[in-house]
């Protein structure tokens, strides 16, 4: 059964990448939703057992993946090109990232207090869910020590209520937000040519294991190994209790360093690279579920994950609409920090505005590179408030 499962989790990820590449509407769900389903499927049926030693051959290929994921999803990033966006976009960053740590402050004072420092973990944990996507939310997993029940109870509440979520931006939040917001202004003056950002919005990347990739593949995983083997070496310099906290946060930061060279980030396939370890630690963890998991139905975490959620959106529209910035911008924003990078592209197809695209991919990028050290600040400055 180990063997199974091993190999479950190895090879599933190219079924899914297959199949968000032929069915478009596949795509739009996202393949990381896909793989929780097929995940909580398998553990729900009983194909995958609920035991104890199933469970720790998980949580060890869930321990393995992430290490190797954040490395090479950030390589490809570009914080010089960032700082050149149009500063309606910079501001409305801003606003998104308060409005997400005000929405998960007000979540955690209302529900959270009876037990501080699991609801702080997972204020933290959204915070990074909510600011750059999944890689964060697994990323804090481990830096703040969240069990996997409460992990996957965390991101199926999420889930549900980004759909929700989802369904309003794209179908009506243009119409509501332009009764009391202006509307976008596409002003070349503005326009970088400079900017040149990747766009990742089909997580397919059929090509990704061809032979002609091989070569790029190999250099980028030696890149992610030193990386890894020297945020282990400065982690080691922190007490033994603090190792796992300060081995993500240094392999983040050194990864983001490592981005600022112009071969690194040249590197071909890095992020599609750094998605498919993702799906690989998704299935793990998602596989852990069980009937007797989902009887755990706390009221209280789906109430704190609905505020961080609703909440994060309104704070930063009212912010947005404090400071005049238009309804697209805001959108754009809004999804790309709540929903990932990926969703950029839906949104400006959904608003018929390519112009916000470009902007939109490169803030949840940003939301990549600083979501684990924003959320971990927020678990911390949560439990001040206790």
């Amino acid at each position: 059964m180990n063997i199974f499962i091993i190999l479950f989790c190895v090879f599933c990820p190219l079924l899914i990448l297959w199949l968000t590449y032929r069915f478009p509407f596949l795509n739009k769900v996202g393949s990381i939703i896909i793989a929780y389903i097929i995940g909580v499927a398998l553990g729900l049926t009983g194909i995958i057992p609920d035991t104890d030693a199933t469970h720790e051959i998980q949580t060890s290929i869930a321990k393995v993946t992430i290490p190797l994921a954040i490395p090479l999803l950030l390589l490809s990033s570009d914080i010089r090109s960032w700082t050149k966006l149009a500063p309606s976009f910079i501001k409305s960053t801003i606003f998104g990232l308060l409005g997400c740590a005000g929405a998960i402050t007000v979540g955690f004072l209302l529900y959270g207090r009876h037990n501080a420092q699991m609801f702080a973990n997972i204020g933290g944990m959204l915070t990074g869910l909510y600011t750059g996507g999944n890689a964060n939310l697994a990323s804090l997993k481990m830096a703040l020590g969240v069990d996997s029940d409460t992990y996957v109870l965390v991101s199926a509440y999420s889930t549900v209520m980004s759909a929700v979520y989802l369904f309003f931006v794209i179908i009506a939040g243009k119409k509501v937000l332009r009764l009391f917001m202006p509307d976008f202004k596409y002003d070349k003056t503005k326009e970088d040519g400079d900017i040149k950002i990747e766009n990742h919005d089909n997580e397919l990347f059929l090509g990704l294991f061809r032979k002609d990739n091989m070569k790029n593949l190999g250099l980028a995983m030696l890149i992610t190994v030193g990386i890894i083997a020297a945020g282990a070496g400065i982690a080691m310099l922190f007490p033994k209790d603090m190792f796992q906290s300060m081995f993500i946060l240094a392999i983040s930061l050194l990864s983001v360093l490592a981005s600022m060279n112009r071969k690194v980030r040249s590197i071909k396939r890095t992020f599609e690279l750094g998605t498919y370890f993702i799906l690989i630690f998704s299935l793990a963890v998602a596989s852990q579920v069980s009937f007797a998991t989902l009887s755990q139905v706390d009221g209280n975490l789906f109430l704190f994950v609905t505020v961080a959620t609703i909440g994060a959106l309104v704070f930063h529209v009212l912010l947005s609409a404090i400071f005049r910035i238009d309804t697209d911008t805001t959108l754009t924003t809004s999804i790309s920090l709540i929903c990932s990078p990926p969703f950029a592209p839906v949104m400006g197809s959904a608003l018929k505005n390519r112009a916000v695209i470009g902007p939109g991919i490169a803030v949840g990028l940003f939301g990549y590179a600083i979501g684990t050290y924003f959320g971990f600040a927020v678990a911390k400055f949560l439990m001040l408030l206790v």
